[in-house]
């Protein structure tokens, strides 16, 4: 399992996927798709797209990884989880292939995903990469369009250590003759999408180029944008319920998604606007800038690499209170350093694991973090450590739990 091994559990091929596929009779063949990639944003992009799909009354498939609770959360239908009679079924059915290829978690759960939503006639599903794009497992479907959020600094050890050597890996996505939506372009990876879509023949479509956002103004709820979009002058009002400012880099891809989609569906402006403000209650997604408790505010954000906590502590810096209290943990695969020398030294710190063996010890992860001047106690437990954050902070302080999707996973329900 990469989720407990890390890059050694990382297959650089498309074989096993393959031979999974051509034993389940190419499901992947059987059903529209729709492929998304990226470094961060490409599971909230997967989300709002199928809650959009969805509250359009498409029977809609969704696959995403890691989970948070639930291993069948990576496979959805219309926001319900894979059955477990399924699941069950698809193991002892695969038994024999799988112990002679011997294929990773990801190919198999993967090649579960396509058989499950072929067999239920899914009018589409929005497949979200595992890891990069180009080798990735998802890269066996030819979807109607394909999807690349952004490129940061990220799985260095296997996708490469330059941005534009990551940009090649998630642009392997890319198909002949199907449209690319680029949610973020950046000097260092424009020309590396722009020479793919040239060598593929697929329209390119630069988000950045089409909408922009005009306000924003954040609620402990809610976000509320006023969008514009380029090509027709037209102002548009959302509010999402996945109310991280982030998001606002997230809605662009999404808008610029939908424009493409509408050829092949049918979607409604209001219920667009539904679905972006009720995509937790419609597929599920939890982990973005989600608030479980309010005096003190206590957030949960699975941001854990250089621009994922970029952004977490931009949001942060537009909130008003008086302390702020870091809840972190992290994986020892990660680029501490880069994480690191971006907190704020004012802050408490609690540093604490995930029950993980990529985990790093908190007493090692202290350390680390001493050398930035972040200062702390350590904890053995996220929920001991969150204890400790509740009982120190005041009503008016921000209590912010990061740094690993596992730690997010382990946070129990505040009372």
């Amino acid at each position: 399992m990469f989720s407990r091994s890390g890059a050694k559990a990382y297959k650089a091929d498309l074989k096993n996927t393959l031979a999974l596929c051509n034993f389940l009779e190419n499901p992947q063949n059987k059903i529209k798709t729709i492929h998304i990639a990226g470094t961060n944003g490409k599971g909230s992009v997967s989300h709002m797209l199928a809650a959009v799909l969805q509250e359009n009354h498409y029977k809609t498939g969704l696959y995403t990884s890691p989970h948070l609770k639930d291993f069948r959360e990576r496979i959805k239908i219309n926001g319900a989880m894979i059955s477990e009679d399924f699941l069950i079924d698809f193991v002892e059915k695969t038994k024999d292939i799988s112990e002679e290829i011997k294929p990773s978690f990801f190919e198999l759960t993967f090649a579960m995903a396509l058989d499950y939503f072929a067999q239920q006639q899914v009018d589409v599903a929005v497949i979200e990469t595992g890891l990069g794009g180009r080798l990735d497992s998802t890269n066996v479907i030819t979807p109607l369009l394909s999807v690349i959020t952004n490129i940061s600094f990220d799985h260095m050890d296997i996708l490469g250590d330059t941005l534009a050597k990551i940009a090649y890996e998630k642009a392997g996505i890319i198909k002949p003759n199907i449209p690319v939506v680029i949610g973020e372009a950046i000097p260092e990876t424009q020309n590396v999408f722009l020479d793919k879509a040239k060598e593929t023949n697929s329209e390119i479509f630069f988000a950045e180029e089409k909408y922009r956002v005009l306000s924003s103004e954040h609620h402990v709820k809610y976000l509320a944008l006023e969008m514009l979009n380029k090509h027709t002058n037209k102002k548009t009002n959302y509010q999402l319920d996945l109310n991280g400012l982030y998001q606002q880099k997230n809605i662009l891809t999404v808008l610029a998604a939908i424009d493409l989609l509408k050829k092949d569906f049918s979607l409604k402006e209001e219920k667009i606007k539904s679905a972006l403000s009720n995509v937790k209650k419609l597929t599920g997604l939890f982990g973005r800038w989600e608030v479980i408790h309010e005096k003190p505010l206590v957030v949960l954000d699975v941001a854990h690499n250089q621009d994922g906590i970029k952004q977490l502590l931009l949001q942060i810096n537009q909130i008003q209170f008086n302390d702020l209290h870091i809840v972190f943990g992290m994986v020892k695969d990660k680029d501490i350093q880069k994480v690191l020398e971006q907190f704020p030294k004012t802050a408490t710190y609690y540093f604490t694991k995930a029950h993980n063996p990529r985990a790093l010890p908190e007493e090692e992860l202290k350390e680390k973090a001493q050398a930035y001047q972040l200062n702390g106690n350590t904890f053995p437990d996220v929920n001991k450590a969150l204890r400790a954050a509740l009982v120190k902070a005041s009503e008016e302080d921000l209590i912010v739990v990061c740094g690993s999707v596992f730690v997010i996973a382990e946070v129990n329900p505040l009372d």
